[in-house]
């Protein structure tokens, strides 16, 4: 086998028997995980693959945007991680937020796709994107103050803190 397999899940994966598999349990928002992430690779991805949903509410507007919430986190990390020809997948809920999400995604990215499997059933709202090749010039989907913050803002959202200026 050639290449590295990194997972990262809340819960225990079993393992797979492949000593290019490696499993991390753990939250992905959490600031110890990402460091462990990003410490993972020598270089940087191939591919990022993302397909975290948050714990659903049944309050579909809630949990659309905390779905997009995570997603965003993924696109970020393909900023510090990701190959300059490298491929992100990201799974979306179609809701409110999902449009913008596109948006980000195509300002960080030369080309997208955003598409819904056949294999899908036809009432579920999961979306599918497809990117590949960050642009030189790309643009991360949110702008940050000195404390990692949008000046409106009291607290950050759980995941910011691996986009921080250490410096500040």
């Amino acid at each position: 086998y050639e290449g590295m397999v990194l997972g990262v899940d809340l819960k225990p994966i079993d393992p797979l028997f492949s000593e290019n598999i490696v499993t991390i349990v753990g939250d992905v928002r959490d600031l110890e995980v990402q460091e462990e992430v990003l410490g993972f690779f020598e270089g940087k991805a191939d591919v990022i693959l993302s397909d975290m949903a948050p714990d659903v509410i049944g309050e579909w507007d809630v949990d659309q945007y905390r779905q997009i919430h995570l997603a965003r986190i993924a696109l970020r990390i393909c900023d510090k991680l990701l190959k300059d020809n490298g491929w992100f997948v990201v799974k979306i809920f179609q809701g409110g937020e999902h449009t913008k999400y596109i948006r980000e995604v195509k300002d960080m990215f030369e080309y997208v796709k955003n598409f819904k499997p056949a294999a899908s059933r036809k009432q579920s709202a999961e979306r599918y994107v497809v990117a590949h090749k960050l642009k030189n010039d790309r643009k991360l989907p949110r702008e940050y103050g000195p404390r990692g913050l949008d000046e409106d803002e009291d607290e950050p959202i759980p995941g910011d803190q691996l986009f921080w200026d250490e410096k500040e």
